[in-house]
């Protein structure tokens, strides 16, 4: 072996046994836990242990859920939910605001339109304005 790798021109490495058996050893463990972990078998636990978990914790964290509202308190700051309560606020405020810009948009559009109408009519020699008509009444 010492033989072969001195004329491929690499010197003697005791370790590389040692390496290939560790690598055949790694690829061997890499496709035995890829097929266990893609079993339904293994799906069906670790659902029920993450269940198992998530129900556990629950009341720890509620706890240091109310723990950490009231430590806010005491510093004057505000919490999570008073957040969650000025974004929902916004929201609506911007909500309103934009029903008003539409509803501005719509009156505009009906108060210029009989304006673009009269302004490009030409009233014809003889008539007027009413308060024209008025105006040559009395001067008459």
């Amino acid at each position: 072996m010492a033989d072969e790798q001195a004329a491929k021109g690499k010197p003697f490495d005791p370790m590389d046994a040692f390496r290939d058996m560790r690598d055949t050893y790694l690829d061997a463990w890499a496709k035995t836990m890829v097929d266990a972990v893609n079993t339904d078998a293994y799906a069906k636990a670790t659902g029920t242990m993450l269940d198992t978990y998530l129900s556990a914790s629950s009341p720890f964290r509620d706890a240091v859920e109310k723990a950490m509202v009231r430590a806010l308190e005491q510093l004057s700051m505000p919490s999570r939910a008073d957040f969650v309560g000025l974004a929902e606020r916004v929201t609506n405020i911007e909500m309103r605001l934009d029903d008003m810009d539409a509803k501005l948009d719509r009156i505009e559009k009906l108060l210029t339109k009989p304006v673009t109408v009269a302004s490009s009519r030409k009233p014809k020699p003889g008539e007027g304005t009413p308060q024209s008509k008025q105006k040559r009444k009395r001067a008459k």
